[in-house]
């Protein structure tokens, strides 16, 4: 789960984060809102991807996931972010419920429970 949750993070926080000029020179927004908005997204999202998947901060999911919310509230500031955020969060969602999916065949098969009679390849 941890790196694949964290490598939508990291993408986000890139894409984001690249989405600052074209926000300042395409939609008319004053450089310091849109570096202030943009760039508070971006290092969260950084943070956050260093802290999801690791023992006992179960409560990373649930930031990265208010984290989308966000994504898709700044687009009221930042039209671009009410498409980056639908995107975003699309991705999120999806790589939890793979990595649970991965995670749960991966339990299964080392207590032997899947697979024919503990067939590892299976």
């Amino acid at each position: 789960m941890r790196q694949l949750c964290g490598t939508v993070l990291i993408m986000e926080a890139v894409i984001v984060g690249l989405a600052i000029a074209p926000a300042i020179a395409l939609e008319h927004m004053h450089a310091s809102t849109a570096g202030a908005v943009g760039g508070a997204i971006a290092v969260l999202a950084i943070l956050l991807a260093g802290l999801v998947g690791r023992p006992r901060m179960g409560w990373a999911l649930y930031a990265g996931s208010a984290l989308q919310l966000l994504v898709i509230a700044a687009g009221v500031v930042m039209p671009a972010m009410y498409i980056l955020g639908v995107i975003f969060t699309a991705l999120w969602f999806t790589g939890i419920w793979l990595a649970r999916k991965v995670e749960k065949r991966s339990a299964g098969r080392e207590w032997g429970g899947s697979g024919a009679k503990g067939n590892p390849w299976a």
